[in-house]
């Protein structure tokens, strides 16, 4: 199927989706990225004794809060 054909029809919402090979779709900027953050020990005992309450790891609790506040803030700025 040409580009122009793909467009008008994606346009007028036919069905495209059996046009498209998603065995290689990926969601752009999902790639992960290390970042080193020191903290000091009485915030990681608390991460942790946290974390054990919920029953995550100390990562999965860091990256919910994180998530969770940067959506605040941008909700915040769309005023």
């Amino acid at each position: 199927m040409k580009a122009k054909t793909f467009d008008r029809k994606f346009d007028a919402s036919e069905e495209i989706v059996d046009q498209l090979d998603l065995s290689q779709a990926r969601r752009v900027g999902t790639d992960p990225k290390r970042v080193n953050v020191d903290f000091p020990a009485w915030m990681v005992d608390s991460l942790d004794r946290e974390a054990r309450r919920l029953g995550v790891t100390r990562q999965s609790l860091i990256k919910l809060w994180l998530a969770d506040r940067l959506a605040q803030a941008v909700s915040a700025g769309k005023r």
